[in-house]
């Protein structure tokens, strides 16, 4: 029985994917192992909890997901010669399975149907478009509390800011850090939208995730892997922005970390990667969104700021990523761009925001999604 007949036998709510067989093969080469362990439909739930810990005790991680009829558990860890076949004896056990992809956890073969992750007022995925706007950087209570309005007034969800600026260059503004921090959370006690900011290094972890709703891991540290293991511990969700030089793969085993931990409220994000072209800041390449659903459950959020780097260009390129399927937005919106102190030049008005929103709702209404 193939993988797809499993799980179109468990009754996974949504069609089960085909298996990339020639590609993820050639991938799958190294030394880390992944099987899913197929639950028979009676098994009971001590069955379920004694594979498990069977799973744990050989050095591999368990993941359990639940379908309506059937349970099954990754196991992912260290390739060993004799996993499968300890796994297979073990009460309850229909199949052992191997999962193709080199990313385990986020894969579609393990989990077929969408995740969708709520994080206070925004949910980002399924049928609802999530729409995060907010400055580059907080700079003041009086500028975050302005455009914060401006989001909530416009119908976003989330609010972004950040507190902790990592920036090319020394000399420019690094934030206000945790005072930044605090001002997201007034704001958030105001408006009601969820805090999207980012986190820069693994002391600040907890710090940050005491104040936010989600935990930006930014393009820079990508493959900061202490710094994914950290949020992967946290119970905030994550939003992952790909690397701008990262292939599909590394991204996806950058989201691997992060879920390996525990932490499977992980959401990816396209922000542009480098080209040979110069007419924009980055090369904002929306067939990712299309990619990424076929090879993962995770839901896909664009950013259109730093996919192009030109203000003109974000609202035809953020509704251009609804209609591709895009499960949020995230949009640098300031009350007045040609003041800002970090990437004013990409920033929305409150007025361009508001029309941007309007335009992207009317794509989502179309194509039966709600924002």
């Amino acid at each position: 029985m193939t993988i797809s007949e499993i799980l179109l036998e468990a009754e996974f709510k949504t069609p089960v994917v085909r298996v990339q067989k020639t590609v993820t093969k050639h991938l799958n080469k190294g030394s880390v192992e992944g099987m899913i362990v197929v639950m028979k439909s009676g098994a009971t739930a001590e069955e379920i909890s004694a594979m498990a810990l069977r799973v744990e005790s050989l050095g591999l991680k368990a993941h359990i997901i639940k379908g309506t009829e059937r349970t099954v558990i990754a196991a992912v860890g260290e390739k060993r010669e004799t996993t499968k076949e300890a796994l297979a004896a073990g009460a309850g056990v229909a199949e052992i399975l191997p999962i193709l992809a080199p990313y385990k956890v986020a894969s579609k073969e393990v989990k077929p149907e969408p995740t969708i992750i709520t994080a206070g007022s925004l949910v980002v995925g399924g049928n609802a478009v999530g729409m995060i706007g907010g400055p580059c950087s907080v700079e003041s209570e009086e500028q975050l509390m302005e455009a914060a309005r401006a989001v909530k007034a416009a119908g976003g969800t989330g609010l972004r800011g950040g507190a902790f600026k990592p920036r090319t260059s020394p000399y420019s503004f690094q934030g206000m850090k945790e005072e930044g921090l605090k001002i997201l959370a007034n704001a958030r006690e105001e408006t009601g939208l969820a805090v999207v900011t980012e986190v820069l290094a693994t002391e600040d972890v907890d710090l940050v995730a005491s104040y936010a709703d989600v935990l930006q891991i930014g393009a820079r540290n990508m493959q900061n892997y202490r710094l994914l293991e950290a949020v992967g511990n946290t119970e905030c969700a994550v939003m992952l922005k790909r690397g701008a030089s990262a292939t599909m793969d590394e991204f996806l085993l950058a989201a691997e970390y992060i879920m390996n931990e525990g932490n499977a409220r992980v959401m990816l994000c396209e922000r542009g990667i480098r080209t040979f072209e110069s007419h924009t800041r980055f090369t904002l390449p929306l067939a990712s969104v299309t990619y990424l659903k076929d090879k993962t459950h995770l839901p896909i959020v664009i950013d259109p700021s730093h996919g192009t780097g030109h203000a003109y260009l974000v609202p035809d390129m953020a509704v251009a990523a609804v209609a591709i399927g895009a499960d949020a937005l995230i949009i640098e919106m300031h009350p007045r761009p040609e003041e800002a102190m970090s990437d004013g030049y990409q920033s929305l008005t409150p007025e361009q925001f508001q029309d941007t929103m309007d335009r992207c709702r009317t794509i989502a209404n179309a194509i039966g999604k709600q924002m």
